[in-house]
């Protein structure tokens, strides 16, 4: 059972996130705790920023206001980490979340990761690596929202199917592959068994991973999917056990 985060900060960098992914931002936050600290930075003041107007209402967010005092600049970035290290030494947080494809949030994010706090990352996919690398789990926010340009439109379910990577696609993954192995080959026991959410624990420990990059809710689908593991189940404890397919015994 995934351990629930009681309270969770939110932080989004309005300059470099489009509204159009924080209600899938919010829905996957809500899978670990309550987000109880909602923020939005930018200069509101600019014409680029009225399409989050109406979110900001929607979903209980707190505009911070930020000014561009110079050219080439951004007083935003530099307000939203002062405000997260405040909020880290005054109040009582489980988990803090950046929605940013901006990689100097990266510092920001060791430090809160240095007291043992988790740290979600939300971003495009043009995010660079190092942001993504330090957060504790690092989702796409193009994998939270519709392809179309329509805000009002539905994703159809062909278009979530094709955002979804099949088998093959999978296992030309090498960092994938050899992620999901190394995690099975360390939980495993004597005869190469892994629990799956032992296998999950390890993987999140280790690295920014999340299934939802591939386009799986699940890690248990993807693993599936990928067609390296034998699968096994538990009819008592209802668990999923792997195993990788090229294990020959001890």
């Amino acid at each position: 059972m995934r351990k629930k985060e009681d309270h969770i900060a939110l932080f989004i960098d309005c300059d470099n996130i489009s509204h159009r992914s924080i209600e899938g931002i919010i829905n996957e936050l809500s899978k670990y705790g309550v987000v109880n600290i909602r923020q939005a930075y930018g200069n509101w003041t600019k014409e680029n920023l009225k399409n989050w107007e109406d979110k900001l209402l929607e979903f209980a967010i707190k505009p911070i206001q930020q000014f561009d005092y110079s050219k080439n600049k951004n007083a935003t970035d530099i307000l939203m980490t002062i405000d997260a290290i405040d909020l880290l030494h005054t109040k009582d947080i489980d988990a803090f979340a950046f929605a940013t494809s901006d990689s100097d949030f990266t510092p920001v994010v060791m430090r809160v990761q240095a007291e043992g706090i988790k740290v979600f990352g939300f971003g495009e996919k043009k995010t660079p690596k190092p942001f993504m690398a330090a957060c504790s789990q690092f989702i796409f926010t193009e994998n939270l929202m519709g392809n179309t340009e329509d805000e009002n439109s539905v994703e159809t379910p062909v278009q979530k199917e094709q955002r979804r990577k099949n088998g093959k696609q999978l296992r030309q993954d090498s960092w994938l592959v050899n992620l999901l192995r190394t995690a099975v080959e360390q939980t495993a026991d004597d005869y190469g068994w892994a629990n799956l959410s032992e296998v999950g624990q390890y993987i999140n420990n280790k690295s920014s991973f999340s299934p939802l990059n591939y386009g799986y809710k699940k890690l248990s689908s993807l693993i599936k999917e990928i067609d390296l593991f034998d699968v096994a189940y538990d009819d008592v404890s209802k668990q999923m056990s792997i195993r990788d397919k090229r294990w020959k015994g001890q």
